[in-house]
């Protein structure tokens, strides 16, 4: 397909002549919003003039008709924060994002339909888009540059070419965005494979390429598709994101900078993915499914990306290179005073306070067979699935198929074992004496849905059954645990041990608000409260041992840190530190 008849962007009517667009990937729903204006200081202290950030659906409308757009949802004001900075916005409104977001940006909510199909024209589909749309796009016309705002450019739907073929989907996203008043660049933007380009291209509208390299050989197909420029890359892969297991991802300083010089020399516009990464606060991580192997890949709290500034919004030697390059073509860059925030090492947090999961469950569903976390209109989190089996052999193996993502296996509150996703065959040794009735407890977490290619559908918790030697178990309560409101616990003791699932609370004074990063180096895997804020996730696999806390999220005086711990507490202690610790 060859794209014409496009609008060809007049940067000029932007930038000024012989100026492109220099765009720096920052997401608002990873970083604090006390620290936007920071961020954006140091994007246009760098020496560019555009800010390009993602819209995740799911934290929009977390719930079907229920909206979001305060703390880090307040994208007006992300908005408004980078004119007031000089900035030009892109906005990438998806529906589909992929982002290394949880379910690419999607709503889990829209697994409750069995027969649902993402990024097509199911109508259901298209309904529930449109709904969206009506809401959030409104919030954003006020902004565009025809009405004096910030926004130049809007992408229609992402990197559609690595999912799909169907024009009309696009078409349809295009002409949604048109009766709801977006008169800004349209534009798609895609791998620079043909295969790629050629789903994703749209007829009329401008096309982008994404890569991380290979400029000349980028840019000379996205100019077979699309005969005429200008020629941009929306995503400059300037680092890469971290799976929980993996080595932790760096691309050196002078290579990052020597692609951007290829990319401007030829008067071509970039966006940097990412300028900053941040963090994937909660449970919003995605996760990959690796294609060699089908295995599920989790991608880790921490979003650093080795990006030109670090998960902390530091100063890296990648931002001071490539603002080199940028001045070397564009001139200096606008004198504006940035600088690092402080750090502190807050010491050692005692947890003197011990809570059982056990006595702390969530609402209870009962059904024969186990329900998916879908089924029961939960989004995030754990299940905990109990049942009770009279033994009537002296050892036998339990199995989960359909487990979705990952389960510690309880006998009468004590751990047997944990089971994941990728090792489907894997089995538990089950030794009760003959005869007796006991508690089967399996607490599953979702560990993110899959944001990228076509494993998105996936439900999660227990999506087929549980069996026990040759026995279907049934008769099944399942508790919810999504832990998206405030911890109020029950039960508690003095007694610290090993034994989990437990909740540890622990407090400690801080003297002065300052960053800070959780090290977790005692405990194996769960999941870390501050002062009521959901961190994120910790394992110990790595390849990141800490958690970066911003300072907005801590009290002048007293805090609570709260830990969820689903395996194994060695020490009950955690300790506040000055930087991140990297296993791999």
């Amino acid at each position: 397909m060859v794209n014409k008849n496009y609008e060809k962007p007049d940067f000029q009517k932007y930038y000024g002549k012989d100026v492109p667009i220099l765009s720096g990937a920052i997401h608002y729903f990873r970083v604090h919003p006390e620290y936007w204006r920071d961020r954006l200081q140091k994007l246009r202290a760098c020496g560019y003039n555009t800010v390009e950030t993602y819209v995740p659906w799911n934290l929009h409308e977390p719930k079907e008709g229920e909206f979001n757009f305060e703390g880090f949802g307040d994208i007006v004001n992300f908005v408004k924060t980078a004119q007031g900075e000089g900035l030009r916005v892109i906005i990438r409104p998806g529906p589909y994002i992929c982002a290394e977001w949880e379910l690419g940006g999607l709503p889990a909510w829209l697994n409750q339909d069995a027969n649902m199909k993402f990024r097509s024209s199911y109508k259901p589909y298209l309904e529930k888009v449109t709904n969206y749309f009506n809401v959030l796009i409104p919030k954003l016309t006020p902004f565009l540059l025809s009405k004096g705002g910030p926004i130049i450019a809007m992408q229609i739907e992402n990197e559609y070419g690595s999912y799909g073929y169907e024009k009309e989907y696009l078409i349809f996203i295009k002409d949604l965005l048109l009766k709801l008043n977006v008169d800004c660049m349209l534009f798609t933007s895609d791998g620079w494979e043909p295969a790629m380009l050629d789903g994703g291209i749209l007829e009329g509208i401008w096309a982008t390429a994404n890569f991380g390299s290979k400029t000349k050989e980028a840019f000379k197909i996205l100019r077979e598709y699309q005969p005429e420029g200008p020629d941009m890359c929306c995503e400059y892969w300037c680092g890469w994101f971290d799976h929980w297991g993996e080595n932790h991802h760096t691309r050196d300083a002078n290579d990052t900078a020597k692609v951007l010089e290829e990319i401007v020399k030829g008067k071509g516009s970039v966006n940097m993915y990412m300028f900053h990464g941040g963090t994937n606060f909660g449970f919003w991580n995605g996760a990959n499914v690796d294609r060699t192997n089908n295995h599920y890949q989790p991608t880790t709290t921490s979003y650093d990306y080795d990006a030109l500034l670090s998960e902390a919004g530091d100063i890296t030697p990648k931002y001071e290179a490539c603002k080199k390059v940028l001045e070397k073509y564009f001139g200096k860059a606008p004198d504006i005073k940035v600088s690092n925030s402080k750090k502190k090492n807050y010491g050692k947090v005692t947890f003197e306070e011990k809570y059982s999961l056990w006595d702390n469950l969530g609402k209870t569903v009962k059904a024969v067979y186990p329900l998916t976390m879908e089924e029961l209109q939960q989004e995030y989190g754990y299940v905990l699935y109990r049942t009770t089996y009279t033994k009537s052999a002296e050892e036998q193996k339990l199995k989960i198929t359909g487990l979705k993502d990952r389960a510690v296996v309880f006998i009468d509150g004590k751990k047997i074992g944990t089971l994941y996703r990728n090792a489907p065959d894997e089995t538990l040794d089950v030794k009760v004496p003959d005869g007796k009735t006991f508690r089967l407890d399996i607490l599953v977490e979702c560990m993110g849905r899959v944001n990228y290619g076509h494993d998105l559908a996936h439900r999660s918790g227990i999506t087929g059954t549980v069996l026990l030697g040759y026995h279907n178990l049934t008769n099944w309560e399942m508790y919810t645990l999504p832990f998206d409101v405030p911890l109020k616990l029950n039960g508690a003791t003095g007694e610290v041990g090993a034994d989990c699932p437990v909740f540890y609370r622990g407090k400690f004074n801080a003297d002065e608000r300052c960053d800070t990063f959780l090290d977790t180096k005692n405990f194996k895997k769960g999941i870390a409260f501050i002062n009521g804020f959901n961190l994120g996730r910790y394992w110990e696999i790595g390849p990141v041992r800490t958690m970066y806390i911003p300072a907005p999220l801590l009290k002048q005086g007293e805090n609570e840190l709260i830990v969820f711990e689903t395996d194994e507490c060695r020490k009950p202690q955690m300790e506040l530190v000055e930087e991140h610790v990297w296993l791999k």
